[in-house]
């Protein structure tokens, strides 16, 4: 698993908001930070763009050749770009002694970007990552969670909501899907 990864779950096992129970309700968490800024300068040689935030703050990025609609854009173009990120947990009971349960699924990674079809430049680019850990132990008293990863590392995290914890037990598997997004448009500069 990779330090990512970990950092992922370590996320997403400190901030889940509502308990976990056994009727299986997916815990989800979502924010959003939305940001705009005016390109200033274009260095087509380069393929290198400064823009300046709402803040006044410049900046200059290079433009990889995955942008395929470089040549469109122009000084005083209006950049948008809205960042998201989720956390779904979904706790998966025990299976009672003696039997045994469906495997987890292996960790994964999937990445996927959508260019804009628009009169202007545009593209979505989004990552989700979902593993399944094992809850080794509660300590409500922190409140925190010890888990085994599907690597068989051992995380601890402290527990903002103690009633986070409310209907999970030793033995219970926690499905964790992490997803991020970056979306990017041009609107033209009058």
């Amino acid at each position: 698993m990779h330090m990512k990864s970990l950092a992922v779950l370590a996320a997403a096992l400190s901030v889940a908001a509502a308990p976990m129970t056994a009727a299986q309700t997916p815990v989800t968490k979502t924010k959003s930070v939305s940001a705009t800024a005016t390109i200033q300068a274009i260095d087509s040689t380069t393929r290198t763009l400064t823009i300046r935030d709402e803040t006044g703050v410049e900046d200059s990025y290079v433009a990889g050749p995955e942008i395929k609609r470089f040549d469109e854009l122009k000084v005083g173009d209006t950049v948008k770009m809205t960042y998201m990120e989720s956390v779904v947990l979904q706790l998966r009971k025990a299976p009672p002694a003696g039997t045994t349960g469906a495997k987890p699924a292996d960790p994964s990674l999937d990445a996927a970007v959508t260019r804009g079809k628009g009169a202007l430049p545009g593209v979505t680019a989004a990552v989700q990552e979902k593993m399944t850990v094992t809850v080794k132990s509660i300590d409500a008293s922190v409140p925190s969670i010890t888990v085994t990863t599907p690597d068989g590392r051992t995380i601890t995290r402290k527990v903002e909501n103690k009633k986070t914890l409310e209907g999970v037990a030793a033995g219970d598997s926690i499905e964790v899907t992490y997803t991020r997004a970056l979306l990017t448009s041009i609107e033209r500069g009058k």
